[in-house]
């Protein structure tokens, strides 16, 4: 039945309004209100994080004195925080955001110790360094280098406590120059990045018709093959040594290009992006590796990378995996290279999931020891965080 109008001092008044309108009337929160619950909320966490280095300072007085910064970094420890971030997550923010956040928070933590030293492919701006910040957060110190050479030279002499380099691509496959330094370097993988890589086509003016030339690194041009030929059939492609170095040369000629990521425009002045993003991939992902000098302990979750020189000879494959299969070792990859130690000798990379302190890792690689020329553990690790 519906209300009726009552009158009050001689005027009739309508009852109060019902539905959607009143509800959102009543409850629109006033904007004063939430930004001082905001404000509330950021003091809070400004504590908390305050806290939480006071106590990261405290786990380094409990570790007593040491040699340098790399003496503190715990890798694995790193990876069990995130991942347990991750596994608490209900939204609204999406994992990878919430991970860069504490990231940034252990970065910063560790710092207070003393900021670690990373090497990578350099100069700045390269997909590398976005490795670098991705794993390492922006409290750390990035040390552009010409080559991936040099970023295991770096890491060997201990001028740099780490390098990151460039490992596999999605779409492209591997990056031998990288597998091949493992041969006679005995720097070991201490962890592992995987990086969304976005091509930008970038130049001073911004217009497509202006371009005569590109410059890109071979792997960028192999990732935009597709959409180079049908777009830019004629225009003359010219390799470098990194996508930096393509966006530093681009950026003196009007009828120049470069293949980059965003943040190689950013460095080098060329904010004009003709088009993004241009490769064929849209998934195209990139894998980096964390080199250093020591094996850390499990964090959990790991991934083991062994190198394995065999001499030609019938089975001799089958007798390198068989052992992991016996004892349920799952193999996520394998590469062959040429062991440059003797003739018709080759050396199997294979990653394997777990860590070389499991029982059955332990007991697989014992048993390959039978069969095999040479075996090297390059390292245990944790498995990337999203």
């Amino acid at each position: 039945m519906a209300a009726k109008p009552r009158k009050t001092a001689g005027k009739t008044t309508k009852p109060p309004a019902r539905g959607k309108a009143a509800v959102s009337a009543v409850a629109a929160p006033v904007l004063a209100d939430v930004r001082a619950k905001i404000d509330g909320i950021d003091r809070e966490i400004q504590e908390l994080i305050a806290e939480r280095a006071r106590f990261a300072h405290q786990v380094g007085k409990a570790k007593g004195k040491l040699a340098a910064a790399v003496d503190y970094y715990r890798p694995e420890r790193e990876a069990q925080v995130l991942r347990m971030v991750v596994d608490r997550n209900e939204g609204p923010l999406s994992d990878e955001v919430l991970v860069h956040v504490f990231r940034e928070i252990m970065s910063a933590c560790l710092a207070q110790q003393e900021p670690l030293k990373i090497g990578f492919l350099g100069p700045e701006g390269t997909f590398s360094q976005q490795a670098v910040l991705k794993h390492f957060g922006r409290s750390a110190h990035g040390l552009p280098l010409a080559s991936i050479e040099e970023v295991f030279q770096e890491v060997e002499s201990g001028n740099a406590d780490f390098g990151v380099v460039p490992v596999e691509n999605s779409g492209q496959g591997t990056i031998q120059v990288t597998l091949d330094m493992f041969l006679t370097s005995n720097l070991k993988i201490c962890g592992e990045v995987e990086l969304r890589v976005h091509q930008f086509l970038l130049s001073r003016t911004g217009r497509i018709d202006d371009i005569e030339r590109i410059y890109g690194h071979p792997q960028s041009f192999a990732q935009t093959a597709g959409w180079l030929r049908a777009n830019l059939p004629k225009v003359e492609k010219i390799p470098v040594s990194s996508n930096a170095e393509g966006a530093r040369r681009a950026r003196n000629s009007d009828d120049a290009a470069c293949i980059a990521g965003e943040s190689a425009g950013h460095v080098y002045g060329l904010k004009k992006v003709v088009m993004s993003p241009i490769q064929d991939d849209k998934d195209n992902t990139t894998r980096f590796l964390v080199i250093g000098r020591s094996i850390f302990p499990p964090s959990g979750h790991d991934r083991t990378s062994v190198l394995v020189f065999i001499h030609d000879k019938p089975g001799a494959l089958f007798d390198v995996l068989s052992p992991f299969a016996r004892h349920g070792i799952s193999m996520n990859r394998i590469e062959s290279r040429p062991s440059h130690h003797a003739k018709w000798e080759y050396g199997f990379f294979i990653d394997l999931a777990g860590h070389v302190d499991d029982e059955g890792m332990k007991q697989a690689l014992a048993e390959l020891e039978a069969h095999s020329a040479q075996i090297k553990i390059l390292g245990s690790y944790p498995v990337a965080v999203p």
